[in-house]
């Protein structure tokens, strides 16, 4: 009720639909954000983050495993391209080829600027 009462009116239902959701969805992480532990709440925020952005359609959840699992689902031992440095670490090397290799967003239209990241590291 609460978001009802104070959410911005508008002439539009949907529109006015949209603004107590948007008004819920923020009183909703206000609270539950104030009732966690400080090491908690950038955990809590992400996941917010992500849930609102793959409701929205702007990420899907490949780009959200992508981000959370990167390269540790490869193995450098098998990996297509060798590490290019010495001082580089296996875990960097292979979180940059999984980043080269993934296309973010609904569209999969992937950057040429992430193909292209192995090649440019070396």
């Amino acid at each position: 009720m609460l978001s009802i009462n104070n959410s911005e009116k508008a002439q539009l239902p949907s529109k006015r639909v949209e603004n107590i959701i948007e008004y819920l969805t923020y009183f909703v992480y206000k609270y539950v954000n104030r009732g966690l532990f400080e090491k908690d709440k950038i955990t809590f925020i992400l996941m917010m983050c992500f849930k609102i952005m793959l409701t929205a359609m702007k990420i899907t959840g490949a780009d959200i495993s992508m981000f959370l699992k990167s390269g540790a689902a490869l193995d450098i031992k098998t990996a297509e391209k060798a590490k290019p440095f010495a001082f580089l670490q296996d875990k960097v090397w292979l979180n940059i080829l999984a980043l080269s290799k993934h296309s973010f967003g609904p569209g999969k239209e992937a950057s040429p600027f992430f193909r292209e990241l192995p090649d440019r590291v070396s």
